[in-house]
């Protein structure tokens, strides 16, 4: 039966064929997809923040892109999946707030983008697709029978990768 499972803000979800994967509300976070066309299972990862070592007593490590990607290529591999095998494509990483004078901003969309391609790298995992950056907020669906991500950018169309 197809469930179309919601992913909220610091948080992930894995799941199988025929499931759509959605998170909503990417504006500086970044929605990290990664999918294995051979098992058909994949997962989405809404990242808020890229380093938890700033801070003390995290409670939910789904939050930061090093704490967060890692948890959750444990639970696919638990699942079946094979890290070889992993597509990655990730969206979102505006910069929401433009209009502030440049020294003020720390562009979180940006760092957040950064962090993830850096440990997906460090991973070995190939990043297909990549929708990061700009100014509007975005929402991404994973079809978990295609690997396709849809994401729907505030303000323009529909793209599918």
């Amino acid at each position: 039966m197809l469930k179309d499972i919601q992913v909220g803000i610091a948080d992930y979800k894995t799941a199988n064929n025929p499931n759509k994967i959605i998170t909503l509300g990417l504006g500086s976070c970044v929605g990290l997809t990664l999918y294995d066309p051979q098992v058909k299972i994949g997962g989405l990862l809404h990242i808020m923040l890229p380093d938890s070592k700033r801070f003390s007593g995290v409670i939910k490590p789904a939050k930061f892109a090093d704490t967060g990607i890692p948890l959750m290529l444990k639970e696919l591999q638990r699942k079946g999946v094979i890290l070889g095998r992993l597509q990655a494509k990730l969206a979102g990483g505006a910069q929401m707030f433009s209009g502030l004078d440049k020294k003020f901003t720390m562009n979180i969309g940006q760092q957040n983008t950064e962090a993830t391609k850096k440990i997906l790298k460090e991973s070995g995992i190939k990043i297909l697709a990549s929708e990061t950056g700009g100014k509007h907020g975005r929402t991404i669906i994973l079809d978990l029978s295609t690997g396709l991500l849809t994401i729907r950018t505030v303000g323009t169309s529909l793209k599918v990768v």
